[in-house]
């Protein structure tokens, strides 16, 4: 252990502790704008600077480490005065124009700016020109950056993708896509993991919620919307609701209230895909002699993405289901078309996601297997909707909660928890173990493949079939996998994977609290819905049945394969 003393305080923690963590230890708050535990401690902002008596210079907090006898000091003049200029230099580089950026009243820039006092910028403004296709679901706008480099490290370290670079050097110095190339030529993967660690603005969603607003002001549209599981563990975060409050039936609600025709669940479709995906695994695990293994889930659009990018000779062993946002929207333009009698062309699908990534997959061109155009007109952010209840001036704490509509409305627990890592291959195997049983397993039998390890690896039964999964999340956890499978060193029936860490719970198009890992928090209430659910299996749910019964005929039916499945030749990542 290390004594020292910070403003004064006594305080005792063990060595190798940052001056950063020692102050928080005894509640003494150091700002920060460019640190992410673990991931970027490179000291660049230097607002967390401090003095430490004895050294002329002051050190940054983050990456300097406590040593015995060290007297600190966290805000006194020479450290005030320094941090106010190191934010002054900063804004001057920095477009200000606060009141319409997303990320108002949630930036750190401007908490640091605000709790500094800071009302002007004493130095020249010396903004850069720089293009960007903001037709791609990711935006990055140069003008806000403020060379943090958490994007460069978040991409590299944790997504394995390394999209983010560093360009030009000393005062021209900027983040820009590797190689200098257009964003829509790289091999992002469009997990939105830089936005949500973005400090700042610099980077966003492309912003559709315009769009969604004509829609629903369009007489000749019948707009419909779908939300995600994902979604109701989050929704609420920015709207200042307790996790109580934000309930799907009171989004439910807000939806309503802004005019939205019918509004569905994505467990619906979530179940779905276990009945067509879970169908297809069982028949290629009657096929070994013929087929490669693993098969890989095929629910996440960024993973779809990475692997066509980085694994290319593997693509045929992704599940050719659809995800449950597209198979949602086929079903919506045909199926659900026909039950209320109207033309498919006249339905306008919008769907809610915590997902960057589903903006790209609902405007691919094989998308439109319905006949009513793309299957899903438009994909919306949390953080879109969020904005959308806000500019409608609703207030969801004061809604009463409301259903979702029949019959695209009835989920179950196993869809809930696709939400979560762990939870597509949960329930694919809930539903897996009755196709080859004939008996419903318990619901929590295959409880082993939760918790927030970024690589899982299980042995179960199926009857008398030993069956080897396993289940990442996270891209870079994702590559490594990859690659033990490639070099033989591991072996799997089964591979749930999902691009975000923790899983979409974790989505890059979920709210934004800085500094915070909530993936773990809003899939442990995923969870908790799961297990108070009267219906836990996917092949229980009584629409999904009916749907088979109606429309569909069988899981992995000629139809069914028509409306449910993909090819993933039909497109290409750039360098694949």
């Amino acid at each position: 252990m290390v004594d020292l003393t910070i403003d004064g305080r006594k305080v005792q923690v063990p060595e190798h502790t940052t001056i950063l963590d020692a102050a928080r230890t005894v509640g003494i708050a150091i700002p920060t704008l460019c640190y992410l535990a673990g991931i970027n401690d490179i000291g660049a902002c230097r607002v967390c600077v401090v003095e430490v008596e004895g050294v002329d210079q002051l050190v940054a907090s983050c990456n300097n480490e406590v040593a015995s006898g060290m007297a600190v000091l966290t805000n006194s003049p020479k450290v005030r005065s320094a941090r106010r200029t190191n934010v002054e230099l900063l804004l001057s580089q920095h477009d200000v124009e606060c009141t319409t950026c997303v990320r108002s009243g949630n930036c750190s820039l401007q908490t640091v700016s605000n709790d500094l006092g800071l009302t002007k910028v004493p130095y020249r403004k010396d903004l850069v020109t720089a293009s960007w296709n903001e037709d791609f679901p990711l935006v990055r706008d140069a003008n806000k950056c403020i060379k943090c480099l958490r994007c460069i490290q978040v991409c590299e370290k944790v997504q394995a993708t390394g999209v983010w670079d560093i360009t030009n050097r000393a005062s021209r110095a900027n983040v820009g896509v590797v190689g200098g190339i257009p964003i829509e030529q790289s091999d992002c993967a469009l997990c939105g993991q830089c936005i949500t660690h973005c400090p700042v603005g610099a980077l966003t969603e492309r912003d559709d919620t315009d769009r969604a607003f004509e829609a629903l002001a369009d007489p000749d549209r019948i707009c419909v919307v779908q939300i995600a599981p994902a979604v109701r563990a989050a929704w609420g975060e920015s709207l200042g609701l307790s996790r109580e409050q934000a309930t799907a039936k009171r989004l439910v609600s807000a939806l309503r209230r802004m005019g939205f025709d019918y509004i569905f669940d994505t467990t619906f479709s979530a179940d779905l895909t276990i009945m067509e995906e879970g169908s297809e695994f069982v028949e290629r695990l009657g096929h070994r002699d013929t087929e490669t293994f693993p098969m890989f889930t095929s629910c996440c659009p960024g993973w779809v993405r990475f692997a066509k990018a980085h694994y290319p000779d593997m693509v045929d062993q992704l599940s050719t289901a659809k995800s449950p946002q597209q198979m949602f929207g086929a079903i919506a333009k045909s199926y659900y078309a026909e039950l209320i009698g109207v033309d498919p062309h006249r339905i306008f699908s919008i769907s809610i996601m915590p997902c960057v990534a589903k903006k790209h997959e609902c405007a691919l061109e094989n998308m439109d297997d319905a006949g009513g155009g793309q299957d899903v007109d438009l994909s919306l952010t949390t953080r879109e909707v969020d904005r959308m209840i806000r500019a409608e001036h609703i207030d969801p704490a004061l809604l009463e909660e409301e259903e979702f509509d029949a019959p695209l409305g009835t989920g179950t627990g196993a869809a809930v928890i696709f939400g979560a890592t762990g939870g597509v291959m949960e329930a694919a195997l809930r539903s897996a173990y009755f196709l080859v049983t004939g008996t419903n397993p318990s619901p929590d039998a295959f409880e082993e493949v939760r918790g927030p390890r970024g690589w899982k690896e299980i042995t179960f039964h199926l009857g008398e079939t030993p069956l080897r999964v396993a289940v990442a999340s996270g891209l870079g956890n994702a590559k490594h996998l990859m690659d033990a499978l490639a070099s033989g060193e591991v072996t799997y029936d089964f591979v749930e994977i999902m691009a975000c860490p923790g899983g979409c719970s974790g989505g890059g198009g979920q709210p934004i609290l800085d500094g915070s890992e909530l993936a773990g928090e809003r899939g442990r209430v995923l969870y908790g819905l799961d297990e108070a659910d009267v219906l836990r299996f996917s092949h229980e749910n009584p629409s999904v049945i009916a749907c088979y019964e109606n429309y569909l005929g069988a899981p992995l039916s000629e139809k069914a394969h028509h409306l449910l499945h993909s090819d993933h030749h039909a497109w290409s990542m750039p360098h694949a």
